[in-house]
């Protein structure tokens, strides 16, 4: 496994020779992203000098922006399979990376934190109301988090490379710690501790962080503990968080299909798996998405589930996924609400026909009615909704004989048309969505009288 350690510096002249050469010491294959946040001490002539040598590899800040935003820079980056967060102070030990990288490289964790609290090394003795805010910091998260960390605040925090790589971070200061925790744990990680030693510095010696940054960890705790997504400005995924909040819904939907399905399914569009978990209980369930940060929910989720795959198929798929989906045995592909987002559509159900083998089968749901398409289409990055005849003729132009083709969820209609086109909404209210479980047992009612309209189209297409 390779090793990125990404250095936030900021005038540290006086040590940052000799955490490189500790670094670089470590005997383990590694690359060194040092991220200067504007030093004004000298600094940047030294980095100069090592930039480009064993793996150096320097980044200039044009100004002093904070920790959280030099680290985010090393982060985009990094090319190793495991990254490491090192400060420049000397504080923290190289030395114990191997300690830290047992748990990832053992497939045990995703996520490492390197505890100065638990025990098992040297810790100089210092400030003791620094020890209190930090457990007070730690508890606090960990009330938000519900993990049972010792040492939220730590600097050795190690990830799988794609944790950190799908993850904007917002925070330009020390923010980072809290908000990389919130994050963290609620993607469902495996997260571990493991001791280290810590040789902290006074302020006469360098130490920056100050009780303003303490308020500002705070209120960093509340602020991404309590969002409905990681990020609130994505349309997309504060709906995905707000329909997986409705599971008598999305059980309903998958019981409207479920017999059409086969024995080895392939999920297009998985989401964060809100549909996925519906499909579980078959050989197997390949569950692919192109988003970063749905592919790293979609492996929390279904870690522990040994008929699940993660996959990221781009369609149209090159010859070597081709290969490797037809290698699976996939008898059924599922494409619920994705279709609407691709603009070559016909293109795609042409690539599901040539996937599958003689007997399989397409299962599609996508959002009916053009005259529905509003704002809420718009930000969804919806290309279009479907009328009934044009998605059968778009099926039956790939080669499927078109088994099944209906309306469903009659009652939707009206949410819809008022949020999207009277409203002009972005996105569709959390009450709203919370009164739709209300409104279920006049959804069941569809199962024996099939409406003439509806917000959706459910097909299913052969191949022959």
């Amino acid at each position: 496994m390779k090793l990125s350690v990404v250095m936030p510096v900021y005038n540290e002249s006086k040590t940052i020779r000799e955490i490189v050469r500790r670094v670089l010491d470590v005997p383990i294959e590694k690359e060194l992203l040092i991220v200067d946040d504007g030093s004004t001490d000298g600094t940047r002539d030294i980095l100069r000098e090592l930039d480009g040598k064993d793996g150096v590899r320097v980044f200039l800040q044009p100004v002093n922006q904070g920790k959280g935003a030099a680290v985010s820079v090393g982060f985009q980056h990094a090319e190793g399979d495991v990254v490491v967060v090192q400060d420049a102070d000397l504080e923290y030990d190289p030395n114990e990376y191997p300690k830290l990288l047992a748990p990832i490289a053992d497939g045990h964790a995703d996520v490492v934190y390197g505890s100065r609290f638990l025990g098992g090394g040297a810790r100089r003795v210092l400030y003791f109301w620094h020890t209190v805010g930090n457990r007070f910091l730690t508890l606090a998260s960990n009330m938000f988090t519900n993990l049972n960390l010792t040492d939220m605040e730590t600097c050795y925090k190690m990830f799988r490379r794609e944790v950190v790589q799908s993850m904007r971070i917002e925070s330009r200061r020390f923010g980072i710690e809290p908000e990389i925790t919130a994050k963290v744990a609620r993607r469902g990680y495996r997260i571990f501790e493991v001791p280290i030693s810590y040789y902290g510095r006074t302020y006469e010696e360098g130490k920056k962080i100050g009780w303003r940054d303490a308020v500002s960890a705070i209120w960093t705790i509340v602020k991404h503990s309590t969002r409905e997504a990681e990020d609130p400005r994505n349309v997309g995924h504060v709906t995905l968080a707000r329909m997986g909040k409705l599971e008598p819904y999305n059980r309903w939907l998958a019981d409207r299909f479920r017999g059409a399905l086969g024995r080895r399914v392939l999920e297009i569009g998985a989401g964060f798996g809100n549909m996925t978990r519906q499909l579980l209980g078959r050989e197997l369930v390949v569950a692919s998405d192109l988003d970063p940060v749905a592919l790293e929910y979609l492996r929390g989720a279904f870690r522990d589930e040994p008929e699940a795959r993660i996959a990221s198929y781009r369609f149209p798929v090159s010859g070597e996924q081709r290969a490797e989906i037809r290698a699976l045995g996939i008898d059924t592909v599922v494409c619920l609400n994705v279709l609407e987002h691709i603009e070559d559509d016909a293109g795609t159900l042409a690539d599901f026909f040539a996937l599958l083998p003689s007997g399989g089968r397409v299962v599609l749901i996508v959002p009916a009615l053009a005259r529905l398409y509003g704002t809420l289409d718009e930000h969804l990055h919806h290309f279009r909704r479907y009328e009934k005849e044009e998605l059968s003729e778009k099926l039956h132009a790939a080669g499927f004989v078109v088994e099944d083709c209906r309306f469903l969820n009659r009652l939707g209609i009206i949410g819809w048309y008022l949020n999207g086109k009277i409203l002009r909404r972005k996105v569709l209210p959390s009450g709203q969505l919370a009164a739709f479980r209300l409104a279920l047992p006049l959804l069941r009612r569809e199962e024996t009288n099939p409406p003439s309209t509806g917000m959706s189209l459910l097909a299913v297409g052969r191949k022959p």
